[in-house]
């Protein structure tokens, strides 16, 4: 499975921006895809993830109610609607995907996407 990330960006706080992963190749082995972000220094932390068959959605006590996964099983896609920013969500974020279900465990993820910047000012 390969993972491509896009729609990071500069923004103020209190704005939005929405995040795509578009997944290929073998892609019916997907169980779940989950967004993790980073810090410099710190190690990746869950955000949020989807079940790839139900759709059951789970997400960090940091962004729940501002932040909103959802996925295109048509088009392989998943997003992440990322609304009322704050300074403190500023990281590089990474789209992954496993088999089974979700994990908030990064160690349990086998494919990764590269990363997209995403930057709130304050």
């Amino acid at each position: 499975v390969q993972l491509q990330a896009s729609g990071g960006g500069l923004v103020q706080a209190g704005g939005s921006l929405r995040l795509s992963c578009a997944a290929s190749g073998r892609t019916f082995n997907t169980g779940a895809m989950t967004w993790f972000r980073q810090t410099p220094g710190k190690e990746r932390e869950f955000v949020a993830a989807i079940s790839w068959g139900a759709g059951t959605t789970f997400y960090a006590d940091s962004v729940k109610g501002r932040f909103t996964i959802s996925r295109d099983n048509a088009g392989n896609m998943v997003y992440l609607q990322m609304n009322s920013l704050k300074p403190e969500d500023t990281a590089v974020y990474y789209c992954a995907a496993k088999q089974r279900g979700p994990s908030y465990y990064s160690g349990n993820y086998e494919y990764w996407g590269q990363g997209t910047q995403v930057t709130v000012s304050s």
